[in-house]
């Protein structure tokens, strides 16, 4: 008896998967190793390839996807996969087609890294829910790409933002962003919390309303949030700007775009102005990245340092203590050179 398949590492998933059927079908009585192999044929040959189907099905299965992001993030690297299956010579299995398709995305760019993820998330639909043959599964990893760690945040300092802060416009618009930039850094505000800011309790609590997605968790959100300032210090102690109240009388804002798109705004804003290019020169002298999420950065930074605990922290940025402490550990031993200061004085 032969099965039909090439002595080739590509199509080992699918020969086992034919031998575990014949196994269970000989086992369970009434045939012979012959007839439980011509059974498995009959089983196998209900494969479905139909891509173009396929596609239309992992859309709908996206239901959270909004159109704009499917068009720019998925359609791409699916309509090059779809292409790469037409042709006359088309790959037979998941790491073949990937290798192709993915070509024309340079390796080690953000852009090739979402292509990758979107495309082998669509070949395991396939498999999984489409009922394709297993060796069209993603390969593990593609050799040669990177494999992208997520980069530490860089934490603002006092100084900077004060900096930042003095070197804004003195304009209605350079006013707005101002009241912004003060909000992120004393709550540790998303740029996106922005838009759901505002009082309660008469005015004697700041909240954000925000309720951002959690990844990984279809359907699943952070909760609504309670804000609690960090002061930013200068040279003589705590600068206090009347945040609270001046959102209680809904002094404005800057124009944030469109919903999901804030951090593009204060981005686009920030990186215009001098004072954040000569900043982002600092961050990048010591190998790191400014972006408009320093602020919070900055925020998790103070906390720890100022002594609050991991859990409070991580309560008051609005995300779990595991996110918390896979994000900002390195905050709570930013002070660690002084005990080791101390330890080597005690002993001169």
């Amino acid at each position: 008896m032969k099965l039909p398949f090439q002595w080739d590492e590509s199509q080992w998933a699918d020969a086992l998967l034919r031998i575990r059927v014949i196994a269970k079908a000989y086992a369970s009585g009434g045939l012979d190793l012959r007839g439980a192999a011509k059974l498995s044929e009959r089983a196998s040959s209900r494969h479905n390839t139909d891509w173009q189907a396929a596609v239309i099905a992992f859309r709908e299965h996206r239901t959270r996807v909004a159109d704009r992001t499917w068009d720019k993030k998925y359609k791409p690297v699916l309509s090059s996969a779809l292409k790469v299956l037409s042709a006359t010579k088309s790959p037979t299995n998941g790491s073949d087609l990937c290798d192709i398709a993915l070509k024309q995305w340079f390796l080690g760019t953000r852009q090739r890294q979402i292509m990758r993820q979107n495309l082998f998330a669509f070949l395991r639909f396939c498999v999984q829910r489409r009922n394709f043959k297993v060796c069209w599964l993603p390969p593990e990893t593609i050799e040669g790409e990177a494999i992208n760690q997520k980069r530490d945040g860089y934490p603002m300092t006092d100084l900077q933002i004060l900096r930042l802060l003095d070197a804004l416009p003195q304009t209605n618009i350079g006013n707005r962003w101002r009241f912004a930039i003060q909000l992120m850094a004393v709550y540790g505000c998303r740029p996106e919390d922005l838009r759901h800011i505002k009082t309660k309790r008469a005015g004697s609590e700041l909240w954000s309303d925000y309720e951002k997605s959690q990844g990984g968790t279809k359907g699943k959100r952070t909760d609504k949030r309670r804000l609690y300032p960090l002061l930013v210090n200068d040279v003589d102690g705590s600068v206090d700007w009347n945040l609270q109240q001046r959102i209680h009388i809904r002094e404005d804002l800057p124009s944030l775009g469109q919903p999901g798109k804030a951090g593009e705004a204060v981005g686009t804003y920030l990186r215009r102005q001098p004072m954040w290019q000569s900043i982002a020169a600092e961050a990048e002298a010591e190998g790191e990245k400014l972006t408009p999420y320093s602020f919070r950065h900055r925020y998790s930074a103070a906390g720890h340092a100022r002594g609050l605990q991991p859990k409070q922290m991580a309560d008051a940025m609005g995300h779990s203590l595991e996110v918390h402490m896979g994000s900002y550990a390195r905050f709570m031993t930013r002070d660690l050179a002084d005990p080791f200061v101390a330890v080597n004085g005690s002993n001169a």
